[in-house]
């Protein structure tokens, strides 16, 4: 990870999920791509403190993208008047256009289809842990199952999608 070829494998291998992550939670894609950047800069910066024995390293970025993201939605919150004239312009014509809502129905769509690749005990995994943001552990509770088979099933599941993605 801390050199050139490991960071760039780690882009190569987790940068869409990074992605779309701030997308789904910031809502826009200028700003979801600042968040990747920044997770990567952060990741880049700590990489000596990045422990294989406590996780992968999927797991690692995705607890600093969520750390990214917390922080990005709460300087919006707690600055929701630092907008430019500009800024208030693009809004207000905004608001009378009727939004795009095809780019958003087709990821849908394609997540859909990906998960529903996956067998039951996968997609189930999947879902709460990616998709709905839960800790492994949570999971594992719910699902009545150790901690290691949610890990296990998520890795695989996404191993799998992976394969897929790169044949479309």
């Amino acid at each position: 990870m801390c050199t050139d070829d490991g960071l760039g494998a780690v882009l190569t291998a987790d940068r869409a999920l990074l992605q779309w992550r701030a997308v789904r939670a910031l809502g826009d894609r200028g700003l979801a791509e600042h968040a990747v950047q920044e997770t990567f800069l952060r990741a880049w910066r700590s990489c000596g403190q990045f422990d294989a024995d406590k996780g992968a390293v999927r797991t690692w970025l995705l607890a600093i993208e969520r750390n990214v993201l917390i922080d990005m939605l709460r300087a919006r919150v707690a600055r929701p008047g630092d907008s430019g004239w500009d800024d208030i312009c693009d809004v207000a014509e905004s608001q009378h256009a009727c939004p795009d809502f095809s780019e958003g129905l087709v990821a849908r769509v394609l997540v859909a289809q990906l998960l529903a690749v996956l067998p039951a005990a996968q997609r189930a995994a999947v879902r709460e842990v990616i998709l709905h943001d839960r800790a492994y552990r949570e999971v594992a509770h719910d699902l009545g199952v150790p901690v290691g088979t949610v890990k296990t099933r998520v890795h695989y599941a996404l191993q799998s999608l992976r394969k897929l993605s790169q044949r479309t």
